[in-house]
């Protein structure tokens, strides 16, 4: 199965005109990093253009998400042209205006379009244009323009997913690199697991393997033991595997049967299981080149004890026949849980099979076990 596209050939077109023939767009070598709240977009709009604009602008990329409590996922602040230069470096900078508006913003943007990408514009066919790491490293600036107020607001709303996913990729790029640390990373464990079972995870040095148990093909790697703020993360494989396993219902179920087994209180009086009042969310994605379902929900133990958020992915992996759940739960009760969720997101998102590590990589973890 393959995920359809997000960006067409006309996206690539036009973004690789504007970002050639615009001086304004000449980056400069030795960038710092950028700089800002991981969650916080800045808005570059004229006063009035934003009044129109902001209430859908939050809707997309304010979003708001229960952990259980409820936290947005980004948060916009509006900035003035005027003051654009001075905050240049932020992480998240959306540029937006209707054409032909008068505004300084709208001149700005008819100003840095050559003519090729105006009538793009124009037409329809384009209103997004992304540029990575124009002021700063790991920076995303993301124009959005259409001919008319209500266009854009329309174009806006018609791929409010795809706008959200690009500001959420690159956020998880940056907090991926602040988590990486080769000197802290457990390769012995990684070593392990390659060798045993054909796969690696990122394991950062504070979590531990606190159960391998190939008998149900199942490993759980723990952080933060018995304190207030756990991140719980397995990976379950079936081997000789269907497609068909690829269902909201079975990954439930498969879910529920395994936490029941090995997430338990230490006396084995309670044992985790999805909540029924809220049963999780699933969504299509593209999980590193794979069609994969991501699971987003909460879990708790039965004897009401406590609970938190968890996100899983299910994909089928045809090279080995093997469907693949990676798995990442918090419990953290006096926590606000969206960085905490994240976080975990970013790590099941370093999950590889051996056939998609480098030879090299392969290598210097072979060396582990010797």
């Amino acid at each position: 199965m393959k995920m359809k596209k997000n960006i067409t050939k006309n996206s690539i077109f036009a973004a690789v005109l504007l970002l050639i023939s615009i001086p304004i767009f000449i980056g400069c070598e030795g960038k710092k990093p950028a700089i800002g709240e991981e969650h916080e977009i800045l808005v570059v709009a004229d006063s009035l253009e934003f009044l129109e604009l902001e209430s859908i602008l939050t809707d997309v990329f304010g979003k708001v998400i229960y952990t259980p409590q409820p936290e947005t996922l980004f948060e916009l602040t509006r900035v003035k042209f005027s003051d654009y230069g001075n905050k240049k470096r932020r992480k998240n900078i959306i540029v937006i205006a209707p054409l032909n508006t008068g505004s300084n913003v709208s001149n700005h943007i008819s100003a840095i379009l050559d003519s090729n990408v105006y009538s793009l514009v124009e037409s329809g066919e384009e209103f997004v244009f992304n540029k990575y790491d124009l002021w700063a490293e790991n920076q995303l600036v993301m124009i959005l323009t259409s001919p008319d107020m209500e266009t854009l607001k329309q174009k806006i709303s018609d791929n409010r997913n795809d706008l959200l996913y690009y500001f959420q990729k690159i956020s998880n790029k940056r907090l991926f690199k602040s988590l990486y640390n080769a000197k802290y990373e457990r390769r012995d464990v990684e070593a392990n697991l390659l060798n045993k079972y054909g796969w690696i995870i990122y394991v950062q040095a504070d979590f531990l393997l606190a159960k391998d148990a190939p008998e149900d093909n199942f490993v759980w790697l723990r952080r933060a033991a018995h304190t207030d703020m756990e991140r719980w993360i397995f990976v379950h494989w079936i081997d000789n595997a269907s497609p068909g396993l690829l269902n909201a219902d079975s990954i439930n179920a498969i879910r529920d049967r395994l936490t029941k087994k090995y997430y338990q209180t230490m006396d084995g009086s309670a044992y985790v299981e999805i909540t029924e009042e809220q049963l999780p969310a699933v969504s299509e994605v593209n999980f590193n080149d794979k069609y994969a379902l991501m699971s987003q929900g909460f879990w708790r133990f039965t004897d009401q004890g406590g609970g938190g958020p968890f996100i899983s992915y299910t994909f089928y992996d045809e090279k080995t026949s093997r469907v693949y759940i990676i798995d990442g739960s918090i419990y953290a009760p006096k926590y606000y849980k969206k960085k905490l969720i994240q976080q975990v997101d970013v790590t099941l998102q370093s999950f590889m099979t051996k056939a998609e590590l480098p030879a090299e990589k392969i290598e210097i973890l072979m060396d582990e076990l010797d």
